[in-house]
């Protein structure tokens, strides 16, 4: 596979971590549990965009949700990392969208099988370019929104999340080593919805210091 330099780095995109269910309004909407420790899931490089990409919802499925969600990109490598130390591992901060099939997502649900097919179709992973996390004031606290057609679909704000930032990297690091380019998807707030072909849709992190803008084909 073609190397894939991350947007705003210097960055080769590697492994693309998810977390579900990491707030609680949103778990709530989708009638599901609220984690008592993170739910990891992963995507494959292919399903990384960027910027001014077309979406496109595969044959398989009717009913392609959009998940708006703020992106860690690591910078080195760690394994074990304290959560006090976490910050030290962030090469940058973007905001991405975590397409997902959700009739293909909820049968495998039902039968108790991965989501990896429902999350992992080619475009599914679009993310904008990345920043230095010291653009923003506090990690803790970052506004997080998605508009389809200028209507505003999701707001959310990081101090909402059930596991933070730091959390997650010193989590995800306890079960896998870290490296240097991979992405961490870190869950998405309340109001997913279906789209549709036509649609045009936006996401930004705080004061639009980082926006993300795509089509659906």
């Amino acid at each position: 596979m073609n190397e894939i330099t991350i947007p705003g780095t210097d960055l080769t995109a590697k492994s693309i971590y998810c977390i579900g269910r990491n707030y609680i309004e949103h778990a709530k909407e989708l009638n599901n549990p609220v984690p008592s420790s993170p739910l990891v899931f992963l995507k494959p490089q292919s399903a990384l965009c960027f910027d001014g990409s077309e979406i496109i919802i595969p044959e398989q499925s009717s009913d392609v949700h959009h998940e708006v969600e703020i992106v860690v990109a690591i910078s080195k490598k760690g394994k074990n990392i304290p959560e006090n130390d976490a910050h030290n591992f962030i090469g940058g901060i973007g905001v991405g969208i975590d397409f997902t099939a959700r009739d293909i997502q909820q049968r495998a649900k039902e039968s108790g099988h991965p989501w990896s097919v429902a999350k992992g179709f080619d475009t599914f992973a679009p993310v904008s370019r990345f920043i230095h996390a010291s653009e923003f004031e506090d990690l803790g606290y970052i506004n997080v929104d998605l508009s389809v057609n200028g209507v505003n679909r999701q707001s959310g704000n990081s101090s909402q999340m059930i596991f933070s930032i730091n959390y997650l990297i010193s989590y995800l690091s306890s079960i896998f080593t870290l490296y240097p380019g991979d992405l961490i998807f870190t869950g998405t707030p309340s109001g997913v919805s279906r789209v549709i072909s036509g649609d045009q849709i936006s996401a930004t992190l705080g004061e639009k210091l980082v926006t993300l803008s795509v089509s659906v084909k």
